[in-house]
């Protein structure tokens, strides 16, 4: 495909594939053939780091200075312009990197979108971006965004892991937080810096005790770094770090690497 940085990939609900990749745009796979989108079919860049399907089967890519949205004919973009972003109707595009990328994108059980960025946190409506805050600070750097099966909002980055019920903020760790997922079970799972910037630990939040102040955390792995994390049908859990990939059955850890002379 291509030589370039592969940071993202998503299986749509046809079971198509898309590749995101650091440079060279976005690469989707039919099952038969290879098609690759970059800035002259329209994405906005072609540096893209996150990708998400919508209710209406609609891909969304996160990408340096911005988010494209594809409807299987044409792209929509959205701008980020310092501590604003906005659709843009030019059909303006930007092949050298752009600052403020997009990490992560949601929508909620509302309909609204969340935007995750280097920069301000967005919330999307469907006609206004409006930067998300708490006490007047808006939320910045958040690397991963997800809404849990209760319909609340889990951040994560710089500030640490927090989440928001519509009306409530409750901070659960101040580390620096990667990566969440929720598990079948509700359990939330974190990719975490650990103390004296120790490398980072993978973290469960036993679900049934979150309405405490205190929940019950377990800490399940410690690594240099941990990349993405990914529950399996079989509930293990899978993550992945500088040398590999490992699986957590709820026991052991598996790691899978290469052999030698073996990619």
């Amino acid at each position: 495909m291509s030589s370039a940085r592969f940071f993202s990939v998503l299986e749509d609900r046809k079971g198509n594939l898309w590749f995101g990749s650091i440079g060279s745009g976005v690469y989707y796979f039919d099952g038969k053939s290879f098609q690759n989108f970059t800035t002259s079919e329209g994405l906005l860049n072609n540096e893209v780091g996150s990708i998400y399907e919508d209710k209406k089967g609609n891909i969304w890519f996160g990408v340096s200075g911005g988010a494209s949205c594809y409807d299987g004919k044409s792209f929509r973009n959205y701008i980020i312009d310092g501590n604003a972003m906005n659709e843009d109707r030019t059909g303006k595009t930007f092949p050298n990197r752009r600052p403020y990328e997009v990490n992560s994108i949601i929508e909620d059980k509302t309909g609204k979108f969340w935007f995750a960025t280097r920069g301000n946190t967005f919330v999307y409506d469907g006609k206004t971006f409006t930067v998300f805050t708490h006490d007047g600070k808006p939320f910045k750097n958040v690397r991963s965004i997800i809404e849990d099966k209760k319909g609340n909002i889990w951040l994560g980055g710089p500030d640490g892991l927090w989440r928001y019920n519509s009306s409530t903020f409750t901070n659960f760790t101040q580390r620096f937080v990667g990566y969440i997922i929720e598990d079948k079970k509700g359990n939330i799972w974190t990719s975490s810096e650990r103390d004296s910037n120790l490398g980072w630990v993978l973290s469960k939040y036993d679900g049934k005790s979150l309405s405490n102040i205190k929940p019950t955390v377990t800490e399940i792995a410690n690594k240099p770094i941990i990349f993405g994390i990914l529950e399996a049908f079989d509930g293990s859990i899978w993550f992945g770090e500088l040398d590999g990939v490992h699986r957590y059955d709820g026991k052991t850890i598996t790691d899978f690497k290469s052999k030698v002379g073996q990619n």
